[in-house]
């Protein structure tokens, strides 16, 4: 029997990744990308590709403090936005897409893109439903 090399082991533990099983680590990546807030800001960093904490609270309207705190970590955490903090007073905190975060943005655009394009459409569908279907 051979011994499997180290890029052998990774690149078979990347071909098992099936986020249908539930150990499966990408199940946690889909739970994080699919949140609403990492959504919006990575279509938020879209352009201009670098936005002030500031900048990025006010294109997010409605998102707490906290929330927008939260979200901007994880995703450094997972590589997909670099934080950057420049000394001045008062101090300026940018965040720039990585590579990473650039490849998923193009699909963020386009789940955005879609439920603004059809959210007349499932209104509708949400009245009819609920005529069909009284409580």
């Amino acid at each position: 029997m051979a011994t499997a090399t180290a890029g052998e082991k990774r690149a078979q533990a990347k071909a098992d990744y099936d986020a249908f099983l539930a150990g499966c680590p990408s199940r946690r990546l889909l739970e994080r990308i699919s949140d609403k807030w990492v959504a919006l800001v990575l279509a938020a960093l879209d352009e201009p590709r670098t936005l002030r904490y500031s900048e990025l609270s006010r294109r997010l309207a409605g998102v707490s403090q906290k929330m927008l705190t939260q979200t901007l970590r994880s995703l450094e955490r997972d590589g997909m936005l670099t934080r950057t903090v420049t000394p001045t007073v008062p101090v300026t905190v940018t965040y720039e897409l990585t590579e990473l975060g650039a490849s998923l943005q193009g699909v963020m655009h386009g789940l955005k893109a879609w439920a603004e394009g059809h959210m007349d459409e499932v209104l509708r569908n949400r009245e009819q439903y609920d005529r069909e279907r009284p409580t």
